[in-house]
């Protein structure tokens, strides 16, 4: 079995991924934590982080037989500065980790294909994820040796930072595990510090209900008023966290293609955006992790965003187009972005 760890890993490293670990799957640490977060409501809308119940911090009851879990990490950084992006407020943000195709595809494509080759050499029970099932993928890939969990509760690598991907494979084979990584954050706090909205209540606790990626992403309602102009310009979650965090200096660049930037996204105008039709976004954001939030959520976003933009040329006859959207919460939000340009509210408006 160690044989075939260190093979694993090797194999790993030629599939595109940039480190792989073996952890035990004991979580009873982690989960203590989960279900008092859970209990906080920090999960806002997110039923799916407790329908399943404990199967997501217990490995074999998710997948009978389960002895180890193997975690990957990918790089995924690219695109144009994202600083620079977030100081030009007719530019849309979107996260870094979602310029390019799904990564869901191209991570469980390349985990299968591991998985495969493990078996012709030693046949497993097995099964693949890619943040698609009641998976702690953090607290697997801490256990593995991949890095630490950052006070922003994202894992962070001395050697990586934080803008990378993570993926398992859960196996039936009794493979030596590797050890923990020590936490360097220290006294640190910038990340916490750096939140638009305070969603990084306490060290390694996130309030999903004031994340922006939350907001922007998994929220299918009306984003709370309190926190639009906040969200400035990101129309598809948030990377604040991990920008002014000291050890992405070390953060590597994408080494997959397909996270290049598609469409301009790293860099395209708010009022661009919102111009698009259904057709257009669903042809272009077909492939994209963005696709699954819908055209609505998406609209939603951008109209935020154009209310923050004042000043900028084209926003007011942009929301204007959309002042009759057929969506009732785009309508709604189009017009709380008009008004903070000063445009009065029509007559009978909705």
């Amino acid at each position: 079995m160690a044989a075939m760890a260190a093979s694993i890993k090797a194999w790993g490293l030629e599939l595109g991924f940039d480190e792989v670990g073996i952890s035990d799957i004991d979580l009873g640490g982690a989960e203590a934590g989960l279900l008092a977060w859970l209990d906080a409501g920090c999960h806002g809308e997110m039923d799916y982080m407790y329908k399943h119940g404990l199967k997501r911090s217990r490995p074999a009851e998710l997948v009978p037989g389960t002895r180890r879990v193997i975690s990957v990490r990918m790089s995924y950084l690219g695109g144009a500065d994202a600083d620079e992006v977030l100081q030009r407020p007719e530019t849309a943000y979107v996260s870094r980790y979602a310029l390019g195709r799904d990564y869901h595809k191209v991570l469980r494509a390349r985990l299968q294909h591991l998985a495969d080759r493990i078996s012709v050499e030693s046949p497993h029970g097995y099964r693949v994820f890619v943040d698609s099932a009641p998976v702690m993928e953090v607290a697997l890939a801490e256990k593995a040796g991949l890095g630490w969990r950052g006070k922003h509760t994202l894992l962070l690598s001395r050697q990586a930072g934080s803008f990378f991907f993570l993926g398992e494979i859960y196996t039936d084979l009794p493979l030596p595990v590797d050890s923990a990584t020590r936490g360097h954050c220290g006294d640190c706090s910038s990340c916490i510090s750096a939140c638009p909205t305070g969603a990084i209540v306490a060290p390694y606790r996130v309030d999903a209900r004031r994340c922006i990626s939350y907001l922007t992403i998994e929220l299918k309602g009306a984003i709370p008023e309190e926190f639009r102009s906040l969200i400035g310009n990101r129309i598809y979650g948030c990377d604040d966290c991990q920008l002014v965090c000291p050890w992405n200096r070390f953060a590597r660049p994408a080494a997959v293609a397909d996270f290049t930037p598609r469409h301009g996204l790293d860099g395209a105008g708010l009022v661009e955006l919102f111009l698009w039709s259904k057709v257009i976004f669903e042809e272009r954001m077909t492939g994209s992790p963005i696709y699954r939030i819908g055209y609505e959520r998406w609209s939603r976003n951008i109209a935020v965003a154009l209310g923050n933009a004042v000043g900028v040329p084209m926003a007011v006859h942009a929301l204007e187009s959309r002042r009759d959207d057929p969506s009732p919460m785009v309508r709604e939000h189009v017009l709380w972005a008009l008004r903070q340009h000063h445009i009065p509210r029509t007559e009978g408006a909705v």
